[in-house]
């Protein structure tokens, strides 16, 4: 079991790295204190990730967020994918690292998504115990990520929050609180994001996410929004946040931007939207 410690990140904006800022943020990051990297992307060694990562480590804290240990999956989790992490955290040092609450493999088949799970009791003992898994090999705490959903199982018989609670009490892990994922979720499926954001386990998050989403109808005309990380952070989710922090006080808050990705002052006004409000706490 591992204790339930705050994050060592700033409580100040990051953003999620890509390459073509590195320059951007060497000569003026503006109110950009940490950034995030997809751990995937730096298990290889040397070339000019490695050392753009190691300059960047510098100046910056790190924050390391996997997408393929596949913690909701069925089956047992990759010892040579944890393998590969454990190496990357020892050199890279972050002083954080996330996961999401899904599942992306089957069968020895990877897919290319983060895919969702029923809340059932089968689940969440399945979930608690990868997690487990998972800190023993880094010896590391972890922060599970609130996924963003599109349908709703029929068979859960827990709520998401309560869901992410339960994961915190039995493993010791920390929670990242993906705002964009709670507005797009409470789009889709019709529940209230304030109430959800009511019933999360706040105390647990050591990270918090924003992101842009698409706007589309699904078959019955309805609204349906998709979390493409491609836009702007949508109003609505600003105000979220706001919601959060007031209740929070200051977080470390990433802005992620992964496809159709901007020129740097589009990005850093993102970074900047992120440092008023939590200016906006601090007062």
């Amino acid at each position: 079991m591992f204790d339930l410690n705050q994050t060592a990140l700033p409580q100040a904006p990051g953003i999620g790295f890509k390459s073509r800022h590195f320059d951007d943020l060497m000569r003026g990051p503006g109110p950009v204190r940490w950034l995030e990297i997809h751990a995937e992307n730096y298990m290889g060694g040397g070339g000019r990730p490695q050392a753009q990562l190691a300059a960047l480590s510098e100046r910056f804290a790190l924050s390391v967020h996997g997408v393929g240990l596949s913690i909701g999956g069925e089956g047992r989790l990759d010892r040579d994918h944890l393998t590969r992490l454990r190496l990357l955290l020892d050199r890279v040092q972050p002083a954080a690292f996330s996961e999401h609450l899904a599942w992306s493999t089957h069968d020895g088949a990877y897919f290319n998504d983060l895919l969702p799970l029923p809340y059932t009791n089968a689940t969440l003992t399945r979930v608690a115990a990868h997690i487990d898994e998972v800190q023993e090999a880094l010896g590391r705490q972890m922060l599970l990520e609130n996924p963003s959903s599109y349908l709703a199982f029929a068979e859960s018989t827990w709520d998401e929050p309560a869901f992410l609670a339960e994961l915190v009490r039995r493993t010791g892990c920390g929670l990242l609180l993906d705002v964009n994922n709670v507005f797009v979720s409470a789009t889709n499926l019709g529940f209230s994001p304030e109430g959800y954001i009511d019933a999360f386990p706040l105390e647990a998050v050591g990270e918090i996410h924003l992101g842009g989403h698409d706007e589309d109808t699904n078959d019955h005309g309805a609204a349906l929004l998709i979390d493409s990380h491609g836009c702007e952070v949508a109003n609505p989710v600003w105000a979220l946040l706001d919601k959060v922090l007031s209740r929070t006080g200051p977080r470390p808050v990433l802005i992620e931007w992964d496809t159709d990705v901007p020129a740097w002052p589009v990005l850093a006004e993102e970074a900047r939207r992120a440092d008023e409000a939590l200016a906006r706490v601090l007062a």
